[in-house]
């Protein structure tokens, strides 16, 4: 085992460190595995989205006209660049995960600059809950809907053959087109494969984060995405985060932050010990949580935040077993899909576009070509800086 690669999941923890430097021919890119094309075959339409990680750049190919999203990273960390391309080709045939194009290189200096990815003509699920915040809760049906859709593109991408958790799942890196009918798992540059060994490091959104993962443990498995789908779900029918303890802003006392956002698990859910969740105690950060958390919480509260009349029984218990905090006992993406719940009838559009698909296996994925343009002036100019005045 020790003879085995450094686990991809440790690489989140390195967007400070620079990519080596080395001179090649303009006209190629710096690669590992990696086919790619230009920023010069490409002509900027619009900017999509903007972070600390960079930017994502709607674009238009000059030959065949087709339209992309590209994102292009704030620091010229190619490495993640390129695990995050092998995470969405990998997860090439799933519709419920946005599709993977190819990479681009900076002609110039011929460095890996940009990700290329399908282009949705959708909002994030955080923007669409934010704009309707003062609406009525949407019914339990187009919630089950939604849920189904994601669960199946989590139950995919967890699946044997492809291993991929994505450990950020929350509603910002979720699209969803017009009705609610199209819905897509993006930004996968926080995934990490089960096919590597632990220790896994801590990645995510702290209010999206599982319990395990904020107590330390190392050896975490694909039920941290199924958490943080239960968490989504809440939200579907609250229009508000359901567990937000966690102040964004406070970086004086990490381990104060964790606190609170475990406090604002347990008071919901009850503090677990070791007849709930075996090994609880055992975890890194238990003892000090144990140590400042007050007494109190002991049973789930959760039925009184979702009583019947606003989730039946059956939609609740997959509420509930998403939202468990021992993983042992949480639903998997699978589990989840086979429950009583998900057998009501779906709508005829939504099951035309769930059932249609089919998701063939592949032994070692190839980073596609992206055809050349005609050789026009480069409207892109890498580093990123130039975008972020765009």
């Amino acid at each position: 085992m020790a003879g085995r690669k450094r686990p991809a999941a440790v690489l989140d923890a390195g967007h400070g460190h620079a990519a080596a430097q080395h001179q090649q021919s303009p006209t190629c890119c710096k690669r590992s595995r990696a086919s790619i094309g230009s920023t010069d075959d490409y002509e900027k339409v619009a900017r999509l989205g903007k972070g600390g990680f960079g930017v994502v750049l709607r674009m238009r190919h000059r030959v065949t006209k087709k339209n992309v999203a590209v994102k292009f990273l704030s620091s010229p960390d190619v490495e993640d660049l390129e695990r995050e391309a092998r995470f969405l080709e990998a997860c090439d045939g799933n519709p419920y995960v946005v599709g993977f194009e190819g990479l681009v290189c900076d002609p110039a200096t011929g460095d890996t600059a940009g990700l290329v990815m399908e282009y949705v003509e959708a909002s994030s699920l955080h923007s669409l809950l934010w704009d309707r915040r003062s609406d009525p809760p949407l019914p339990e049906s187009t919630v089950r809907d939604f849920m189904w859709k994601l669960l199946t593109g989590a139950e995919k991408m967890h699946a044997h053959e492809r291993h991929i958790v994505h450990r950020d799942i929350k509603p910002g890196n979720i699209l969803v087109g017009k009705n609610g009918e199209l819905v897509k798992i993006c930004d996968l540059g926080l995934a990490m494969s089960m096919s590597d060994w632990p220790p896994y490091n801590r990645a995510g959104t702290t209010s999206y984060m599982a319990p395990e993962m904020i107590l330390g443990k190392k050896d975490y498995d694909a039920q941290v995405d199924t958490w943080s789908i239960g968490c989504v779900f809440a939200e579907l029918l609250t229009g508000r985060t359901m567990f937000k303890g966690y102040l964004e802003d406070d970086d004086e006392d990490k381990t104060k932050n964790d606190i609170r956002q475990l406090w604002s698990i347990f008071c919901v859910l009850g503090m677990p010990d070791e007849s709930t969740w075996p090994g609880f105690t055992s975890l890194p950060l238990t003892a000090e949580a144990l140590r400042r958390l007050p007494a109190g919480c002991k049973y789930s509260r959760l039925r009184y935040s979702f009583p019947e009349d606003k989730l039946s029984e059956e939609g609740f218990q997959v509420l509930q077993g998403l939202l468990t905090c021992n993983p042992e006992k949480r639903l998997t993406a699978a589990a989840a899909l086979k429950h009583p719940w998900f057998a009501a009838p779906r709508s005829a559009a939504a099951a035309a576009k769930v059932d249609a698909p089919s998701f063939p296996k592949k032994k070692a994925p190839r980073i596609k070509f992206i055809p050349p343009a005609m050789p026009q002036k480069n409207l892109l100019k890498i580093p990123l800086a130039v975008w972020n005045a765009a």
